[in-house]
């Protein structure tokens, strides 16, 4: 069963950015609610009252819908919402021109003030708005522009002084221009944002590629060369057979010595590739987790260890620092290396876990034991890295330990002579 507050903690960064965003757009709306029409009932009549609130109300839900199709418009999800932007503006005429009859034609007093406020609110939030749906300071300066020369034409029916129009209009204009400005910002935000989760994921791309060319840079050495001299040397074989001399037999077991060779070479490349070693992992993780903005703390002493408990260990640290940058949204991982009673422990924990699944094992919308910690490991998982320490005789233990803590232990036991000397190392 998904915790309370699970949907917040399995989305990304950008995502919880996103949705911060498009729910402060919502949250104008309920402001212009709140601020144009509720506060009508305190000025006037419970029936002209009851009509303002209800023409902002309608042009409340008409920005809000607006606002969030131009979101999704900049994410380039959808295209450009045109006709649900002129509806915007129609709906704004609309409610301006009822506001200005209903002050014009309603009773005097402070029913003129609560229409009035109607009057130059829906402008300058329909200028806000309309600006998330263009492109470009200029278009942006003209919608907001041209709401604020709408606003001083409506005036002309009240019979307003031209002081009292100009003063009017340039209010829209400022007011119209912060809430445009403050829109914009938070979309470049949210872009930025975006981007830099992108450059992100680049940069693990980038690393990966980097690492295939380093291992093919490799077999390129191990194997051109050999190649080149098994080449010549059975051309020469060829032609000292074609001849009848008997050297062209020793050519051919040189051939032969030297594939030998070369398939040793490449399998002492691929192990050196596959294996692990705990010091490298771990300094690698600090790196890399530095780099996507994590806290890393890394403590303990990995010297003494023998060579097939530092490369299972250094696959428990490979892939739990792995998950934590594709599945989770941890602040603070924490690495712990440690002796005891003549075993190594192994603790990775962080603070990125998203929700538990039925078995205890975080889970993710990947499922079940794909985790938004270090629970799950790519492809392999969990049980990948209990093969890995079972050729040691190593355990391994995962699951939460706290709100939104997910922890993994490795426990791997150590020979008497190589705990020994790991302890001295260590003292």
């Amino acid at each position: 069963m998904r915790r309370p507050g699970g949907w917040w903690r399995v989305k990304s960064t950008p995502e919880k950015v996103e949705t911060y965003t498009r729910w402060s757009f919502h949250f104008f709306g309920v402001i212009e609610i709140l601020a144009l029409g509720v506060t009508a009932y305190g000025r006037t009549g419970v029936g002209l009252a009851t009509a303002l609130c209800l023409l902002v109300t309608a042009h409340a839900a008409v920005c809000m819908l607006v606002s969030a199709r131009a979101l999704d418009w900049t994410r380039g999800r959808r295209p450009q919402p045109v006709r649900q932007m002129w509806a915007l503006v129609v709906v704004s005429a609309v409610v301006s021109t009822t506001a200005v009859v209903i002050a014009e034609r309603g009773p005097s007093g402070e029913v003129e003030t609560a229409a009035g406020s109607v009057y130059g609110g829906v402008l300058c939030y329909a200028a806000g708005v309309i600006t998330l749906g263009v492109r470009g300071w200029r278009r942006r300066v003209a919608v907001v522009g041209a709401f604020a020369v709408g606003a001083g034409l409506l005036t002309f029916p009240l019979e307003m002084p031209l002081l009292a129009s100009v003063v009017l209009a340039g209010l829209v204009m400022v007011t119209g221009g912060f809430l445009a400005a403050t829109s914009i910002f938070s979309l470049w935000l949210l872009n930025a944002v975006y981007a830099l989760d992108d450059a992100k994921e680049t940069r693990v791309r980038l690393a990966v590629a980097e690492e295939r060319l380093r291992f093919g840079r490799d077999l390129h050495d191990v194997m051109g060369r050999n190649l080149a001299v098994i080449a010549l040397k059975s051309e020469l074989a060829v032609q000292l057979s074609r001849r009848g001399r008997p050297e062209a037999v020793e050519q051919m077991i040189e051939v032969q010595r030297i594939a030998q060779e070369s398939q040793r070479e490449v399998r002492d490349v691929v192990r050196g590739y596959r294996e692990a070693a705990l010091e490298v992992e771990l300094a690698g993780a600090r790196g890399v987790l530095s780099a996507a903005g994590i806290v890393s703390e890394v403590t303990g002493e990995t010297a003494g260890l023998p060579a097939e408990v530092q490369s299972a260990l250094g696959w428990v640290v490979r892939e739990a620092t792995t998950n934590v940058l594709r599945h989770g949204d941890a602040k603070k991982v924490a690495v712990t290396v440690r002796m005891s009673e003549g075993r190594v422990v192994l603790t990775v924990e962080n603070d990125g876990v998203a929700e538990t699944t039925g078995d205890g094992l975080p889970g993710s919308p990947g499922g079940p034991g794909r985790s938004a910690g270090t629970g799950g490991t790519g492809g392999s998982g969990l049980s990948g890295l209990r093969e890995r320490l079972s050729a040691v005789d190593g355990t391994l233990e995962a699951g939460p330990v706290g709100r939104g803590v997910f922890r993994l232990t490795a426990e791997v036991p150590l020979p008497a002579a190589a705990a020994g000397a790991a302890l001295g190392v260590a003292s």
